[in-house]
């Protein structure tokens, strides 16, 4: 399964882009809105929260996390593996 935990906000369409391009490239795997208004570019924040939260889901769920201070520019991302999950989210948000 993956799981979205974002700060984008209850309002308006990314989280329906996301859903829309995983359908296409993951077809018939389960995405989960966990969060659509985690701390607005607070990735410190934002990963308390999440810490808190995932513990509830199986080994081997992948959270795609974007809570971003820099939405927009260029940079790689990074995927992180911890017990049993995968983290996935644009590299800025690991380094604030």
């Amino acid at each position: 399964m993956i799981v979205l935990f974002t700060d984008f906000g209850l309002h308006g369409p990314y989280t329906g882009q996301m859903k829309a391009v995983l359908h296409q490239m993951a077809p018939g795997i389960p995405a989960i809105d966990l969060f659509s208004d985690a701390p607005v570019g607070n990735p410190k924040a934002s990963a308390y929260l999440l810490v808190a939260y995932a513990e509830w889901f199986p080994a081997g769920t992948v959270f795609l996390c974007v809570v971003d201070p820099g939405v927009g520019g260029t940079r790689p991302s990074v995927i992180v593996e911890a017990d049993g999950r995968w983290y996935v989210g644009p590299a800025t948000a690991c380094s604030s």
